[in-house]
This record gives C-alpha cells, structure tokens and sequence, in this order.
C-alpha cells in the first residue's frame, strides 16, 4: 500500500531520539527511501533507521557553533525553512513543533502536519521560558515574538490537514491557528516497556524529564525534601545546578540514562511523578506500559493518557501541597496491578502506524 506514495519527510531538525524523532524513525521504516528535510542534524545521534534516508539540511548545517547553541538561531529558523525546494512526491508529512510545517508547498503534493504544538514559546508560555531574563531582554523578546507568531500562523495556510498529538493540542492549534484536526497519539514502544513480575516496587519516587524550567521539576524536588521522600531524578538540563542546590539528601540525580536503565527504574519505582503541563507526555505512558502508576498535574496531555483513581491521580495547583496531598492518597489506595499496562496499550507503535498510513491514503486519495 506506501510503495505507491512517493513521500517527504520534514522535522524541525534532528540531534537526538526523543518523542518526535521516534514517530519519525516508526514512519521511516513505512516509506522506505523517503527524503528527510531538517534544519540541522546530528548524525552521531539519530537512529540507523532515519540515517538510511536521504537527509536534506538548510544552509544553518554550516553555520560554525550552531550545533552547541542552536537555540539562539531561532530568529533564523523561518527563512531557513522556506530556503528548501522538495522535491516531487505526492505527500509532504512534516512534523513540527517549530518551523517544520512552514516549508514552501510543492505545487501537486498535499501537505500534512504531525502537530506536536504550535510554537510553545510564541503562544502563551513567555514566562516559562523567558521569565528569568532582566526586563530589556524580555522587552526585546516579545517584539521579535510578535512577528514570529504572524509568520507561524501565515505558514499554516501552507499546510492542508494537521494531526495534532492530543485533544489538548487538537484545541491550542484552533486558537492559534483557526484550523480543525484529528488527533492521532504519538507511539509508545510497548514491547520494550513491559513490566518485570519479578521485580518489586520501592520506596522511591521518580521523575524523567529535561531539566528545563516549564517541566516543573522544581516542584518534585521541594516536595520530596520538605515531605522526607525518597526521589530519583532522571534527566538533564540547564536547570540541574540549581535544582541540586535547592534538593534535600533524599533525591539523587542521575542525568541521562540510557533505555535499559530507564526501564529498571520504571518498574521499580514507587510512582512517577509528572509535575508539568505537557502536550501529551510519552514518559507517563512509558511508565504505565511497565505496570507502574502515575502522580500528574491535572492539565494538558496526562488527561488523555492517565486514568484518574485507575493508573494514577491528579493533584490541581502547582504547589508543594497540592502534590503532597496526591501522593499521600496514592499510598493508602488499592490499585488493579492489571491497569496500567491495559491503558499503555492504547498507544502502540503498531497502532500509531496505521492510523497514520490510513490517514496518508484518505487524504490522498480525497485529493483526486
């Protein structure tokens, strides 16, 4: 059935194997010999998978530094985008969470976007991510902002259907840019997060996160030292010396941790704790599909994939606590040990792949 579409693959750029890059390796494996459109890319950190593709970068690829600080390039990244010519396909699928979905539209090709988010930090999470600049560069920052929402919101005219990750994102891209979309979840590797029956859980709490501020790390660590809790952070990030700073002797970070150890930690951990508000969160499911439970900020992505009182619960205000009282209650209730992998299941890669295959043939075939 995909040897048929002749398809084109963009990302806002490529130098590591997070959530994005996952359903991008899942549908590089669908269409085989597909070109890749990026940014920039780091070839030493991407899958076999993807590199088996032809991989197309903009002119930013040669910008000496870029690759060690590419965040502060992002006043570039739209010209960058449009830079590109695409080849002839019959669709162009580009993932975005950035600029991806602003690459020039071929003449003949439908265009679908795999939304993860309209632009977080141009649509309504300035303070998260730049509330701890002094006022002139906040002031700086918003004008540059401002045109940068024009030209995402103009660029998503250049896109004929979006797919957003979640209901939640399904709602930001109508607001932001007064489109519809269906929604189909991001993949989950459901065969390789299972539970281990000979395992048994701990007394420690654990968090898997980039220590960047909107994740809300902070609120894990000060509950866990003023409440005595045991807690395992797994992740890294500019934020982690003074995360550190402020951490009692009872959490222990462990930086970025390889998949195998990841998994151990999954099964054996008491809860995870997801204190942001995410688009979807795949680190939730992760845990689920390992038989383990879930304590969320009861917002965004983790209420589509936490069953509240049946794989997790939900604590309401971002304060100390607020997630205390959650975790207290998680203690004293029975859970169904049956639940959280049940759930996980809803969110597999096979399940991913062909709800987004019969996605790219509907919407093919509807364009003849």
């Amino acid at each position: 059935m995909t040897d048929a579409v002749r398809m084109v693959f963009v990302h806002d750029w490529l130098n590591g194997m997070r959530g994005g890059e996952k359903c991008l390796e899942l549908l590089c494996e669908t269409y085989p010999g597909s070109s890749i459109y990026t940014l920039f890319c780091e070839k030493d950190k991407l899958s076999e998978r993807i590199l088996s593709h032809p991989i197309r970068t903009s002119w930013l690829q040669r910008v000496p530094g870029l690759l060690r600080g590419y965040r502060h390039y992002l006043p570039f990244y739209p010209a960058a985008m449009e830079s590109f010519r695409v080849g002839p396909c019959d669709i162009v699928l580009s993932f975005s969470h950035c600029v991806a979905k602003g690459i020039p539209k071929r003449k003949n090709s439908i265009h679908i976007c795999y939304c993860f988010t309209p632009m977080r930090y141009a649509w309504g999470f300035f303070d998260e991510y730049f509330g701890q600049m002094n006022i002139l560069s906040r002031a700086v920052i918003r004008v540059f902002l401002k045109r940068l929402r024009e030209w995402d919101k103009r660029s998503a005219a250049r896109v004929d259907h979006f797919i957003a990750i979640s209901q939640h994102i399904r709602k930001r891209i109508h607001d932001c840019y007064g489109r519809d979309a269906e929604v189909i979840y991001p993949p989950v590797n459901t065969l390789y997060y299972e539970p281990d029956h000979r395992v048994d859980r701990e007394d420690f709490y654990l968090v898997v996160s980039a220590l960047v501020p909107y994740k809300r790390v902070d609120l894990a660590v000060k509950t866990a030292k003023k409440f005595k809790k045991r807690l395992i952070v797994i992740g890294d990030g500019p934020q982690r010396r003074a995360l550190e700073t402020m951490a009692g002797t009872e959490t222990r970070f462990l930086g970025w941790q390889p998949d195998d150890v990841l998994r151990d930690h999954y099964r054996r951990a008491k809860a995870l704790l997801f204190p942001g508000e995410e688009d979807f969160g795949i680190v939730p499911v992760e845990m689920q599909a390992c038989g383990g439970r879930v304590i969320a900020y009861g917002r965004g992505g983790a209420l589509e994939t936490v069953l509240g009182g049946q794989t997790g619960i939900f604590f309401p205000d971002l304060k100390i606590e607020s997630l205390e009282e959650a975790m207290c209650r998680f203690e004293v209730i029975t859970w169904d040990p049956d639940a959280p992998r049940k759930n996980a299941l809803r969110f597999s890669g096979e399940r991913f792949i062909m709800e987004m295959m019969t996605m790219v043939q509907r919407k093919r075939m509807g364009a003849f």
